[in-house]
């Protein structure tokens, strides 16, 4: 399979998301797939890559996120010259976002690789000011997605930003390539060490998240050992002053960036490996296993939320502490210290778990498994023919009184037919008056908007075995006679049909459906009726939680049915004029602006999607 991977960055950058995507595409090349991987460029990256890989130049940094205009060039050059059939992407990384607007990689269907939330609780006021916008592309994203692919049960329970796709969110454990972490001799390690206590290793870049300035605090306290601190980072200034307060201990040191070869010496001559991280941005610890390859016993942080405890599992091969508590730190590396038996015990356990959970191998294998399946709905049945006998009329009304009585009485006199009014929070009368009207009424909680007081509907359509439901609205608008025509179409094979009326809309109305016409290719004249009939298949999938993420019952429905194959067919109606109230979507200004934005941004994440099954 051609897969192509879009990173933020590539080995030798260092860094946990970058180790395992080299390990990854290592794996998947030995499994006979044909990866390829677009990233970013690095200084250290050097200058002989393969011709497989792509880095595309960075102009700036901001806010620790590279910033490259020329991101969507290097994707659609990297979709020509692979043609991948699968876009893996690796978030968090703002490029990512590029796809969104590209038509080549709209084609393709895309798996999401969820690294990490973006956390904003630590940052500045620019990082926190900056996000909501972030959060509009990263909900884009995911929407897209055919497949979202997190790390840990942990992480997935604790991420809000995942909760309202958990559905199609699939839990892989990352690996790693034991033939990168080769067997190191005891000679090989001359000059890692300087005294004599236990050696106390930790590795990564110096941020705020990685806790070091606790563990220098801790190791301050406990005689006997040896602390080692690679990496480099924006946090080596502060730690330099913490030092210095400090007295410079000597048995406390900050190595910088080391090599690959360096590392796995550090790793192999180690006693304890420490990962003292405060916050969930450290998802999971690739570190972690590496330093488990090597048989070290780990003290890490008790990190809610975090893939952390799963890979390091208390008395099992880890002894875990609270985040950000010294005093608990400390207590820990003394007890190694103390306990070699423990240390041995950790250390077994951990490598035991290493080989058995944790190689790369088994991670392509769970990725190519997700890559074949990538739709996994299967088709489910559906009525022969449209039975009137069990259709229902859903109607979703909010302060419909003047009108609602009339219109449930109306299709009810065409017989054979079932009305359910779902009162969306209505302060007046309606719900009363429908049911006196001799409608089903079905009250909400809370005010759900338009589109879920229909899929409110819909769903008590599934339950209650109905062969097909038509939507209207309250007011009046839509006729009850002109009712046959929809189930005309339905008859002749349609899976939905569309009430239209194109000549109600205003001139700016107008404006509009021709923008999303342009933009969903859709031919259709009236793009926001809400005249509809729906047979079961439809019902089916407007019923699942993905429906439930849209805001409005138009055009998202649209392409979700669209995306699903279904055939949507559109035929003309007579309507009449708005009698009472105004329009739930288009009464201001600013909702109209809100609609005409959010539309387009799902337009956007769903334009040009393959047809799939349900």
């Amino acid at each position: 399979m051609r897969i192509l991977h879009i990173g933020k960055f590539f080995p030798p950058v260092p860094g946990g998301m970058e180790r395992y995507l080299g390990d990854l595409v290592h794996a998947q090349q030995s499994a006979g797939d044909a990866p390829a991987v677009l990233c970013h460029a690095d200084a250290q990256a050097g200058t002989r890559d393969p011709t497989w890989l792509m880095r595309c130049p960075v102009w700036f940094s901001l806010l620790f996120a590279p910033i490259s205009p020329a991101f969507p060039l290097w994707l659609a050059r990297a979709i020509r010259r692979h043609e991948p059939e699968v876009l893996h992407m690796h978030l968090p990384n703002p490029s990512a976002f590029a796809a969104l607007a590209l038509p080549s990689a709209r084609r393709l269907p895309w798996i999401v690789h969820w690294h990490a939330d973006v956390e904003t609780g630590r940052f500045p006021w620019s990082m926190r000011l900056v996000y909501p916008f972030y959060q509009l592309f990263e909900r884009a994203m995911l929407e897209r997605a055919e497949a979202i692919v997190v790390t840990s049960t942990a992480y997935l329970e604790a991420s809000r930003p995942l909760q309202p796709w958990r559905q199609k969110t699939k839990v892989l454990p990352l690996g790693v390539d034991p033939d990168r972490l080769p067997e190191v001799r005891a000679e090989g390690t001359g000059g890692c060490w300087r005294g004599d206590g236990m050696r106390v290793l930790t590795i990564g870049r110096l941020t705020y998240y990685k806790g070091f300035d606790t563990l220098i605090r801790a190791a301050a306290d406990v005689p006997g050992i040896e602390l080692a601190i690679v990496g480099e980072g924006e946090e080596r200034p502060r730690l330099e002053r913490l030092l210095d307060g400090l007295g410079r201990p000597a048995h406390i040191r900050l190595l910088g960036q080391a090599d690959d070869a360096a590392c796995q010496r550090l790793l192999a001559s180690c006693d304890v490996f420490c990962l003292p991280s405060r916050e969930r941005t450290e998802a999971f610890g690739i570190v972690l296993m590496e330093a488990m390859r090597y048989g070290k016993p780990i003290v890490a942080s008790r990190l809610a939320g975090s893939g952390i405890t799963w890979v390091a599992r208390e008395n099992d091969n880890a002894v875990l502490v609270p985040p950000d508590d010294a005093p608990a730190l400390a207590a820990a590396l003394d007890r190694l210290r103390q306990d070699a038996d423990l240390c041995a015990r950790l250390g077994a356990s951990g490598r035991q778990r290493f080989l058995a959970e944790f190689d790369i191998a088994a991670s392509a294998r769970r990725l190519r498994r997700l890559y074949a399946r990538i739709d996994p709905e299967q088709d489910r049945p559906v009525a022969e023919t449209i039975r009137r006998d069990r259709l229902l009329v859903v109607i979703p009304a909010l302060n419909e009184a003047a009108s609602i009585a009339d219109v449930v009485q109306r299709v009810l006199a065409l017989g054979d037919i079932d009305v359910l009014v779902v009162d969306d929070g209505s302060s007046d009368e309606t719900a009363r008056l429908a049911a006196a009207a001799g409608a089903v009424v079905r009250q909400a909680p809370l005010r759900q908007g338009a589109w879920g007081a229909m899929q409110t509907g819909i769903r008590h359509a599934m339950r209650e075995g109905y062969s097909g439901v038509v939507t209207m609205d309250a007011d009046g608008q839509h006729e009850p006679a002109e009712l046959a025509r929809l189930l005309q179409a339905a008859e002749a094979g349609a899976d939905v049909v569309i009430g239209a009326c194109p000549a109600r809309g205003s001139f700016m109305r107008r404006q509009a459906w021709r923008y999303f016409r342009f933009l969903t290719g859709f031919a259709f004249e009236d793009l926001t009726s809400g005249f509809r009939f729906y047979n079961a298949k439809a019902c089916y999938l407007l019923a699942r939680e993905e429906a439930t993420l849209l805001d409005y019952q138009d055009i998202g429905v649209l392409l979700l049915l669209h995306r699903a194959g279904l055939h949507v067919q559109e035929v003309p109606v007579a309507m009449n004029p708005r009698q009472f109230g105004a329009s739930r979507i288009f009464y201001s200004w600013w909702s109209v602006a809100r609609y005409m934005a959010e539309t387009t941004l799902l337009c956007l994440a769903r334009w040009n999607m393959k047809p799939r099954k349900i």
